[in-house]
């Protein structure tokens, strides 16, 4: 079997994910601390500013879902009346936590999930965010605080960013009662400053898979993704980033491929299928397929963040997300990626559960192979309920979908 050469910097990487969540339950247990939950594309640098730490629920699940375990898990929540259709993200994570689980224990020694003092949600995911953080306001009886976004947006107008403005202004007072600090708009501007240097970076670390052979897939960017998702705003994920791409820029110069003998450059829309990661990630490896790029991954990436205007920039960036934006937005993006990165073909995960980031309900993958003559694949699955996982049907159809592009 093909073996993949270990990316250094992941030992630097696990220690960060360590010291993070020991650093969370300590403050959760300390009265002089707040903890604030926040969805993974929310307003995280505004809670920051108040001197919360931050907690992100679906990097617990996406863990979840890692470890194979949220089969466990989400039937527990169906038994509070949580519909197995709805987020396998929020039902497994809602299980575990009904049954006095996490994966946290295990990975990192806590003994239970950091008790939040407030959750902060954006609706530019979806509205399950919104349904998720409420039964953890209700069970803790602490603030729910949303930020509603406009959908399906085509072009971002000023109208769009002025009303995501004028919500977080006006969350402000709500975590000045909850922190018992004053805003202090330098702190804001300092981690609206610290997340655009983490998304330059970051962006800078995916874009290395644009060269030919890629130093990097798309699976390794599902792991190396954590310290833009919970630490963005902090200058550790800047200092992380720094050290990641100058060992992929090293690979580049020697030509370190992440994929030996790369022969076909594919493309992933949609959710990673967490628990079968690894799986995926081997078998594209023997078929010599590199997968190069994905809409997922580049969802950190905020480059309209600016320190001069962090109001009007969090609006941007939080309203401008690939997940929000009307089908021809969507299309046209993909096509940029699809001549930047050299793709030979697309993969669409339609996750079961998650249809709000799943592009194959209406007739995208059609519309993008008849607009680009790139041949694609839809593979039916879950982020997190492997009960609608096929392994064998879904190895068979990637063995087809690469035959196929071998004879084009």
């Amino acid at each position: 079997m093909t073996k993949r050469k270990p990316i250094l910097a992941a030992k630097k990487l696990g220690n960060i994910a360590t010291d993070y969540y020991q650093e969370l339950d300590r403050a959760s247990k300390d009265p002089s601390q707040k903890v604030a939950w926040c969805s993974s594309v929310g307003p995280a640098e505004l809670l920051l500013a108040f001197d919360f730490k931050v907690y992100y629920p679906e990097n617990h699940t996406a863990a979840i879902g890692s470890s194979r375990a949220a089969n466990k898990y989400i039937p527990v929540a169906v038994a509070q009346g949580y519909s197995p259709e709805i987020c396998s993200y929020l039902t497994s994570d809602i299980g575990a936590f009904l049954m006095k689980e996490t994966v946290l224990t295990k990975a990192y020694g806590l003994e239970e999930v950091p008790k939040p003092d407030v959750l902060v949600y954006n609706t530019n995911q979806c509205r399950d965010i919104q349904e998720w953080f409420a039964f953890y306001a209700r069970t803790f009886n602490v603030p729910l605080l949303g930020i509603h976004s406009p959908k399906n947006i085509g072009n971002i107008n000023q109208s769009h960013i002025s009303f995501v403005e004028e919500q977080l202004k006006q969350m402000c007072h709500s975590l000045e009662k909850i922190s018992g600090n004053d805003f202090e708009k330098k702190k804001l501007e300092k981690t609206v400053q610290l997340s655009l240097e983490t998304s330059i970076l970051w962006n800078e670390v995916l874009e290395t898979a644009t060269v030919v052979p890629s130093p990097f897939t798309f699976f390794d960017g599902c792991i190396h993704m954590f310290p833009a998702v919970v630490l963005r705003g902090e200058q550790i994920s800047v200092d992380y980033y720094r050290l990641l791409a100058q060992e992929l820029e090293e690979r580049v110069e020697n030509g370190v491929a992440a994929v030996e003998n790369e022969r076909y450059r594919l493309y992933w829309d949609g959710m990673p299928i967490w628990g079968k990661l690894r799986a995926n990630s081997e078998q594209f490896l023997e078929l010599r397929a590199c997968v190069v790029a994905s809409t997922y991954c580049n969802s950190w990436i905020f480059n309209d963040f600016s320190h001069h205007a962090p109001f009007s920039s969090m609006a941007k960036a939080y309203t401008k997300l690939f997940i929000n934006r009307s089908e021809s937005s969507k299309e046209k993006y993909l096509q940029e990626m699809i001549q930047k990165f050299q793709i030979n073909g697309i993969i669409f995960h339609n996750a079961r559960t998650c249809p709000h980031n799943s592009n194959t309900s209406y007739g995208m993958p059609k519309r993008m192979e008849e607009q680009t003559k790139i041949p694609n694949l839809v593979i039916d699955a879950d982020l997190n309920d492997l009960n609608v996982y096929s392994e064998e049907q879904t190895k068979t159809n990637i063995e087809a979908f690469i035959e196929q592009l071998a004879g084009i």
